[in-house]
């Protein structure tokens, strides 16, 4: 097996990238394959990748319809009655307590205690929202649950 047949076996995952610019005899000079003339000839030429050339845009010509509620969805922060447990008998949790502990973190409008996991301290908690039977098992522990308005 010679060289020639030895380099021709040899397979190239990559196609081999286009010079231009570089002389007519490249066979990529002169215009380097943008053609003659015009806006799209320059350099730094871009356009917006939805442009229909001058014609109405399919956005504008669509009539508009229906209503988001999106933008007035309350946030609200979840907090579990397992993660209270971390804090000592007695405390007083608010949701300034809750955020400075790491428990919430980013913005919220209100803040709810769900009833995930069994609560073993005597806890006073302030939130804007309880699950259903998470204010029994507070009890239940000898704590005290209290509704905060938002």
């Amino acid at each position: 097996m010679n060289i020639i047949q030895l380099k021709k076996s040899v397979r190239v995952n990559h196609k081999k990238r286009k010079i231009r610019g570089r002389g007519d005899s490249s066979g990529h000079g002169g215009t380097s394959g943008r053609g003659h003339k015009g806006q799209k000839s320059r350099s730094g030429y871009s356009r917006r990748p939805y442009f229909e050339g001058g014609q109405m845009p399919l956005i504008r010509r669509l009539p508009k319809r229906g209503f988001s509620n999106a933008p007035f969805e309350k946030e609200v922060a979840i907090v579990n009655l397992n993660d209270l447990n971390r804090f000592e008998n007695g405390t007083e949790i608010t949701p300034k307590l809750l955020e400075e502990s790491g428990l919430i973190k980013g913005c919220y409008d209100t803040v709810k205690i769900l009833g995930k996991g069994e609560l073993t301290k005597k806890l006073t908690i302030q939130a804007h929202s309880f699950s259903k039977g998470v204010l029994e098992k507070i009890q239940k522990a000898g704590g005290s649950g209290q509704v905060i308005k938002a």
